[in-house]
């Protein structure tokens, strides 16, 4: 597996614990990393950590970006995990000019495809497109 497509899955993982448990995202990632049985490369662990951190820091924004493009559903009521892999793509998205937005909705894709279901891959492309054309006008 890739390193950066590595560091999604992860970051998707720490996204979903903090959204669920409603704790600090510093403490969160701390202890995921402390009780990883797996080895993580300092790359990978850096990308995810980024990533995180970012979808953190800018969470109101980018749950308004959702929330804009997501007609006929709210956020609260989405699966958890479908409303992560938006919040971290829609990041790369928006504030990430150094992630092409084609990688950027493929691995959300794949990811929700993954972890969410076949449904969940159409329900994030659907998004993801609107947002990304509204970010090339």
């Amino acid at each position: 597996m890739r390193k950066r497509t590595r560091g999604r899955e992860l970051a998707l993982q720490v996204l979903y614990q903090i959204d669920i448990t409603a704790e600090e995202s510093d403490a969160v990632l701390n202890n995921f990393w402390e009780l990883r049985e797996e080895a993580v490369t300092d790359d990978v662990k850096v990308f995810t950590s980024e990533l995180v951190k970012g979808v953190v820091q800018h969470l109101t924004a980018i749950d308004e970006t959702i929330s804009r493009y997501a007609t006929n559903w709210q956020l609260k009521r989405m699966a958890v995990v479908d409303r992560n892999v938006l919040r971290l793509s829609c990041f790369e998205l928006t504030l990430r000019a150094d992630i092409p937005p084609k990688v950027s909705i493929n691995e959300a894709v794949e990811l929700a495809k993954k972890y969410s279901g076949p449904e969940a891959g159409k329900f994030v492309n659907g998004i993801l497109d609107r947002i990304k054309a509204e970010q090339n006008k």
